[in-house]
């Protein structure tokens, strides 16, 4: 869960021009404040699923719940990363941002977890070159969240390349490779999967999103957007991951993608005032630290005992996790990210064509 959150990153963003009422031009790039909101929920989600007891057992809802986390989490950075490459296709700006906002609290992480492990050399070059996730598979307990941050720095990669040599036109292929990841899932029967190849259409969908918000000089399909029933669309995508709704599991992406972007395109009542809020915007801040570090509370004595005895350690996991992860946002990241922004500035200024 990378990019996710900072909310430090250009925050993709636009402006009152993006609502349907006024979306005749492309729209500027201010912050969008609700994406705060929804890095909020997205972190939540997958902690609740990793770390509560969602109901009975027979239910089976930590696992849905962690996933529509994901989900979100996906779309919100698929959306912030090809708006920041359709803004400004300077791919080696834009990878050493990306790069020093995600590896050094990662591989800390990584170097910890693999030696408390004590793993041998391909687990170490799997996952410090981010390509873990990928069959055979070389995850191991301690850190098998970071399938996702995996997966979201291939797409770093694969997307840096396309628009390095096809600039941002290079965009326009999102679309096709959305639905051919899509159809290779539908095709396999893979409702959800770690593996890239059949799980990236969740990142490829945001960044269509991105597309829709950012990427046309009409308004046809933002106010198409617009209209659409926002609650209705919402729960679809919180059943879009159970396994029960199979052919529901498919649409995952673009439903999720949906939901968030009824709320960029028009406010919500009731909703948009809590996506906007400043406890959302801190969750924002510290939910990719809250990530990393959460999955390191799960084991050993604080993961240790059976039913009551497991759960009523939960509230000291929070504490740790949260506590941890201000000190590594504040204290550690920040002042990395602050400095890849003031080299990423520094650098020439390029002409691009479409």
């Amino acid at each position: 869960m990378c990019d996710e959150m900072p909310a430090s990153e250009g925050e993709l963003t636009t402006s009152t021009e993006a609502r349907p009422a006024a979306a005749s031009a492309t729209p500027r790039h201010d912050r969008l404040p609700m994406l705060d909101g929804w890095r909020a929920i997205s972190i939540l989600a997958v902690l609740a699923g990793h770390m509560l007891p969602l109901g009975p057992s027979q239910w089976g809802m930590n696992g849905p719940i962690a996933a529509n986390g994901m989900a979100i989490f996906f779309t919100l950075s698929g959306f912030l990363i090809v708006g920041i490459l359709y803004r400004d296709p300077d791919v080696g700006s834009f990878l050493i941002r990306r790069f020093l906002r995600i590896i050094p609290l990662a591989w800390t992480a990584i170097a910890v977890a693999l030696a408390i492990k004590q793993s041998d050399t391909p687990v170490w070059a799997a996952n410090f070159f981010f390509y873990a996730n990928l069959p055979p598979f070389w995850l191991i307990d301690w850190a098998s969240h970071f399938w996702s941050l995996d997966l979201e720095m291939q797409f770093y990669a694969i997307i840096a390349l396309v628009v390095l040599f096809l600039g941002r036109s290079g965009l326009r292929i999102l679309p096709i490779a959305a639905v051919a990841v899509t159809s290779l899932r539908i095709w396999t029967g893979t409702e959800i999967s770690i593996v890239t190849w059949l799980r990236v259409d969740e990142i490829l969908a945001g960044g269509l999103l991105s597309m829709v918000i950012y990427g046309y000089p009409h308004s046809r399909v933002r106010d198409f957007l617009g209209r659409i029933q926002f609650w209705p669309i919402t729960i679809l995508a919180v059943l879009s991951t159970r396994h029960e709704l199979s052919w529901l599991n498919y649409a995952r992406p673009y439903l999720t993608a949906m939901m968030v972007g009824i709320t960029i395109v028009r406010p919500i009542r009731g909703l948009t005032p809590l996506l906007e809020s400043r406890l959302a915007a801190y969750l924002a801040q510290v939910s990719y630290a809250v990530y990393i570090i959460h999955h390191f509370t799960l084991f050993g004595w604080l993961g240790s005992g059976e039913g009551f005895a497991k759960y009523i350690k939960r509230p000291l996991c929070f504490a740790i996790s949260f506590a941890a992860a201000h000190l590594s946002t504040f204290y550690f990241e920040k002042p990395i990210n602050n400095w890849a922004h003031r080299v990423t500035r520094r650098r020439p200024a390029r002409q691009y064509v479409s």
